[in-house]
Parts: C-alpha cells; sequence; structure tokens
C-alpha cells in the first residue's frame, strides 16, 4: 500500500510551517531568532522559550516504555488532535467517508463533522462485535478511514482481533485503532503489528491509566509515512513545555502506574459482582477498561437521585445497543462503597 495515494492533493503539495528551531542545525547558547522575551520567564522553568515542535526527548522516552522509535510516534493536544488530524489529512470534504461501529467514542463523529466528511454507520452486533458484512457493504472507493474503538466506549468489551485484522488485510484505507483503555483489557496491543500493516493506526492516552488527563497528552503510532503527514500539517508547537516536562517526569514512574491499573482492575471486578446483586440492576456488561456498563431498570431516576447525591456516573440509556445503560467509572475503594451503598438505598 502507498500511503501516498491516500493523502489528499493539497496535502501533498503542502509547505508545512517552518520554525526558527527548525532552520538550523548543532548546539547554540544566544536565541535570537524567534522573538521570545530574552529576558526570562516569571516561573522557576525556562517557559520563555519556544518547546521541541516534535518533541523528540519526550517520544524517546515514551519509546523505551511502549518499544516503538520516534519516527513512528505522534504526539497530540489529547487523541482528539490525532483524530482531526487524520481527516485533515485523508479525507477530501464534501467527497469522502468514514465508517464508524457505533455505540462507540462520539468524537469520531464530531470531528467528521467539523470537517465535512460523511459519516456511515455500522452497528455492532448485539454481543457488541464488529459487523464485518455491513463494513464490507459500506465501503466503496471514496471510504478513507475506519475507526475501532478497543476497548470499546461505553461498552468496555475488547474487539475481537482477528475481525480487526480482517479489516487492516482487506480495506484500502487506513484502520484506526482507538487502545485508550489497553491498560486495563487482557488483550495484548495491536503495536506489535505496525511492521506488518502500512495502514494501521493506533490511538493511545496518558489520559486514563496514567492519570493526566488534565495535561491533555495523546499518542498516535503509525508507519513514519503516515507519522510524517500529521507532523507536516500540525500546528507547530502542538504540545507546550509543561506539557512535555510533567509527561517526562510521569514515565519515571512506571511501578506506580502498574500498581493503579492492578488496583483498578481488582475493583473493577468487586464493583461488578456487588452491582449483579442489587435489584435494580439488570445487567452488568463484562468490561477490559476502567468503567462498567450496566443496565439498570430506570436509569434517568437512577442518574437523577446520584446527582442529588453528589454522585456522577454518565446516562446512556439513549445511545443505540445501550438502552437502559449507565456508565460508571471503577473509583476508589471508598469511592466504589459510597456508591453501592447509595443505590442500595433507592
Amino acid at each position: 500500500m502507498n500511503i501516498n495515494d491516500l493523502v489528499r492533493e493539497n496535502i501533498q503539495k503542502l509547505s508545512p510551517y517552518s520554525t526558527a528551531r527548525d532552520e538550523f542545525k548543532g548546539q547554540a547558547s544566544v536565541f535570537l531568532d524567534a522573538n521570545e522575551n530574552s529576558f526570562g520567564s516569571p516561573l522557576p522553568a525556562d517557559y520563555n522559550r519556544y518547546p521541541d515542535p516534535l518533541q523528540l526527548d519526550l517520544k524517546e522516552a515514551i519509546g523505551r516504555i511502549k518499544g516503538v522509535p520516534i519516527e513512528n510516534t505522534f504526539l497530540g493536544n489529547g487523541s482528539d488532535e490525532a483524530i482531526d488530524l487524520l481527516y485533515r489529512a485523508f479525507c477530501n470534504p464534501g467527497r469522502d467517508n468514514v465508517i464508524l461501529v457505533p455505540p462507540t467514542y462520539g468524537m469520531y463523529e464530531v470531528s467528521a463533522n467539523i470537517n465535512d466528511v460523511a459519516v456511515r454507520k455500522v452497528s455492532l452486533l448485539p454481543d457488541f462485535q464488529l459487523d464485518l458484512n455491513g463494513i464490507a457493504e459500506s465501503i466503496d472507493a471514496n471510504t478513507k478511514l475506519i475507526f475501532v474503538c478497543s476497548p470499546n466506549n461505553p461498552t468496555g468489551n475488547s474487539i475481537n482481533r482477528q475481525d480487526i485484522e480482517t479489516l487492516l488485510t482487506n480495506f484500502k484505507g487506513l484502520v484506526v485503532i482507538d487502545e485508550a483503555y489497553i491498560n486495563f483489557s487482557r488483550q495484548h496491543t495491536f503495536i506489535r503489528e505496525l511492521t506488518e500493516y502500512a495502514n494501521l493506526v493506533i490511538l493511545q492516552t496518558f489520559s486514563k491509566a496514567w492519570g493526566l488527563a488534565a495535561l491533555r497528552l495523546g499518542m498516535a503510532f503509525a508507519s513514519s509515512q503516515i507519522i510524517d503527514v500529521l507532523n507536516k500539517i500540525k500546528p507547530p508547537y502542538n504540545i507546550n513545555q509543561a506539557t512535555q516536562d510533567l509527561a517526562l517526569e510521569a514515565l519515571k514512574n512506571v511501578d506506580q502506574v502498574n500498581d493503579w491499573i492492578k488496583q483498578t482492575v481488582a475493583q473493577r471486578n468487586a464493583l461488578s459482582d456487588a452491582l449483579t446483586t442489587l435489584p435494580l440492576v439488570k445487567q452488568v456488561y463484562p468490561s477490559d477498561a476502567n468503567f462498567i456498563l450496566v443496565e439498570v431498570t430506570d436509569p434517568g431516576r437512577i442518574y437523577d437521585r446520584l446527582v442529588d447525591d453528589g454522585i456522577i456516573v454518565r446516562d446512556r440509556s439513549k445511545v443505540t445497543l445501550c438502552e437502559g445503560c449507565l456508565r460508571i467509572t471503577v473509583g476508589t475503594p471508598k469511592e466504589n462503597e459510597l456508591l453501592l451503598e447509595r443505590l442500595k438505598n433507592y
């Protein structure tokens, strides 16, 4: 597959913005090239200087953990930036289309609408797995992207690997696997398959297992050709220096993060078991994520009662295949106990 054949013609011809720091090689001690405040900043760090536009130190640190080279790594202002850039790089507005498999993460559709890209929806099967026949029937010459969230949000389940590999093998566009919740899953990441599939894009995030949602830092892993395109069209300094610094510090604490993951999985299993004993719970769906999809007797009333008690969950009862369901994030033991106590009294 020639990735360049998928790239929009105007993007292929685009001359990217060249930052002041891109225009020289080597070391320097006096920077008079970027119109920065030469006297410093009111903060302790050197935040008067623009950050590394390609975040090379951070990518190198991520690579030591993920096993992915710098040239196969893109960092975005949240995974949402990578999603938006994929549309802008590969989908011609008003002409091309993408395939979504609801219920799934809502920003895929929002970003498509912003970029004037048609959305073709092929709902998951009742077991929350891919409808491969429906997807195949929906693909045409202008289908550029297929988004698959695994583990899926809001259902919590992992998507069958063989089904995803079928898409990767047969689809002539990009298959984007969103692995935001992969750290909590029994399924392995698709990072190992990067060298096998030129059309594979993997999204991951620092917002979930790493506990850095406030930093807004997302990752995309793909072939160097795809990463080059994303770097070509991204804003010059899309990841600020504070985020880069804090993420580098966080990456030194892998053992702590792994311990949190183990605790979350243990709490997820305990919370699932406890929820099944409540009269108002009709079904608890298996989860590979840090949340649980729960079908209840009266989702609207229960949601409102929880809000009154200062407990916020997500009402997904109006979402396709999630009728009657609430999505509950796994909390700390104390938070989960408080939730269960409240639900017992409804």
